[in-house]
């Protein structure tokens, strides 16, 4: 490559314009360097109402989107209930509390608790296990397991 010429590099400035503030510089550079800032107290409040303002729309405007959507979920939900024959949790719970209560009218202690099943009488459990292991026993096994 002996003989070829490169070519030159060019380089190239810009020029910034003036920062003290006369006409060729941006028009808030005199206030960045502690110039005069125009100050309205009253142009500020109105612009801290108007952000005010605009914070509550969005607000009242989220929580009804959020609304909406929950609207539309229930409706989805009261399908699901209807077509599977379901009760919502306070209407299941509001019949139980009236049981509870129709129970105990005339009582004057509280009601007692129900017990869930499989939670009481062990031995009729047990009893009904043993008979369903005897059904698959042979007949001698059988007789010696009953005596």
């Amino acid at each position: 490559m002996i003989g070829t010429r490169v070519p030159p590099i060019v380089i190239t400035y810009t020029v910034t314009p003036c920062f003290c503030g006369c006409e060729g510089g941006p028009p808030d550079v005199g206030k960045m360097l502690g110039g005069e800032e125009d100050k309205d107290p009253e142009a500020e409040k109105e612009k801290e109402e108007e952000r005010q303002e605009a914070l509550r729309q969005q607000e009242e405007e989220r929580k009804a989107k959020y609304a909406k959507m929950e609207a539309e979920r229930e409706v989805l939900r009261q399908g699901i209930r209807d077509k599977y024959g379901l009760k919502k949790k306070e209407e299941a719970e509001a019949e139980a509390q009236a049981a509870m209560d129709a129970a105990s009218e005339g009582s004057l202690t509280r009601p007692k608790k129900a017990v869930p099943s499989g939670c009481g009488d062990e031995d009729e459990e047990e009893e009904s296990i043993m008979d369903t292991v005897m059904k698959f026993l042979p007949g001698p096994l059988q007789d010696m397991l009953k005596k």
